[in-house]
Parts: C-alpha cells; structure tokens; sequence
C-alpha cells in the first residue's frame, strides 16, 4: 500500500473521534463548516463495512450534517463519498449556501461567485460540541 493521507494524518482539526472515525473541520477557506467524517481503518468503500458498522459511519455522517444545520442554518447540506484521489473512506458534508462561491453547482464545479462568506471565530469549537451532544444523545450516553 502507499502513503495515505488520511491514515497518515487527521485529515483536518479534529472536532470529534472515537477508536472507530473521527470528524475533521477540512481546510477549505471558501467553505466554512466543511467538515470530513474519516474512518480509521483503512477501507475502500462502504460495501466493504460490515452492516453494523455502515450504520455506525452513517449515523456520524447523520450527526455532523444535523450539527452543521444547528450551527451554521444553511440552505443546503451536501453529502459525498468519493474517494477517487484518496481511495480511504470517507464522507465530506458541506454546507451550502445560495451567495457560496459555487451554487448551485457541486463545490468541485464550476466557480460563479467570489467568497463572502466569513467563518465565526469560535465555529470549530460550536461545531464539536453540536456534534458531541448528538452523538451522545444517539448512544445514550447524555
């Protein structure tokens, strides 16, 4: 196997992690609140989890959108799995909104706006405890 970027580092400032995935404030200027939810096995695509624990990915994924929608009440949350550069499984979730650099194309598309929008000062710290209160609150453990 070569490098991976994503065994080989966090991937982005991590918000939120168990021995299972973690959650990761990508850096991405253009898109505030764009976050990563990693796996921390070195896995090629969902098909390849045990049910169980695509339930597991999913509901962290599940969490980090409703988060984002808590936090930041974007028009819209994009999900995405593609792993075409870094074949190690992974979701992006991103919100989007109306005046972004892109809408309404993907954020990979093609640009129509410059950047407006600017990232509170504390976002991180409000995303990651948006997300911990959920996911406690989905094991059971709030």
């Amino acid at each position: 196997m070569t490098a991976c970027p994503l065994c080989d580092t966090p991937g982005g400032a991590t918000l939120w992690q168990d021995d299972f995935c973690r959650v990761v404030l990508a850096d991405e200027p253009d898109y505030p609140g764009f976050l990563r939810v990693i796996l921390n096995a070195h896995v090629k695509e969902m098909s390849d989890l045990a049910s169980a624990d695509q339930r597991r990915l999913l509901d962290v994924v599940l969490a980090a959108e409703a988060a984002l929608r808590a936090v930041m009440t974007p028009d819209k949350i994009n999900l995405a799995s593609l792993g075409n550069v870094v074949p190690h499984l992974h979701w992006h979730v991103i919100p989007r909104f109306a005046d972004d650099p892109h809408f309404p194309n993907p954020v990979w598309g093609e640009r129509k706006r410059p950047a407006r929008r600017a990232a509170p000062a504390d976002l991180a710290v409000q995303l990651g405890t948006a997300l911990s209160r959920r996911l406690a609150r989905a094991r059971g453990t709030e």
